[in-house]
């Protein structure tokens, strides 16, 4: 994989992320919008998200250790991350997918 010295990814990484979410509440759907959203702005064209419902699927969750919903992984660039929320906070997400350093 390629990183830049902070260990940031690189603008030609494919991003791999896996959404974890509980049916059709508010707070999921706001989750997949925002994510859909700062996808398209970020990286488009470079990524792929897998959305879970632990509704339907709860052992699932042991895989990546989830404990709240909604909760983005990013499996790829490495290292894997965790975001818990619905992603509203724009800036908070690119800080955590580190895409943005922390100020």
């Amino acid at each position: 994989m390629n990183t830049r010295k902070n260990g940031s990814p690189n603008d030609s990484d494919k991003w791999e992320l896996r959404l974890y979410t509980a049916g059709q509440t508010p707070k999921s759907l706001a989750a997949i919008k925002n994510l859909k959203r700062v996808c398209e702005e970020h990286f488009a064209g470079r990524y792929e998200i897998e959305i879970i419902d632990l509704l339907k699927n709860p052992r699932l969750a042991k895989d990546d250790q989830i404990v709240a919903i909604p909760t983005l992984v990013r499996k790829l660039p490495d290292p894997v991350r965790k975001i818990i929320g619905d992603l509203s906070d724009t800036e908070r997400a690119l800080v955590g997918l580190q895409l943005r350093q922390q100020s």
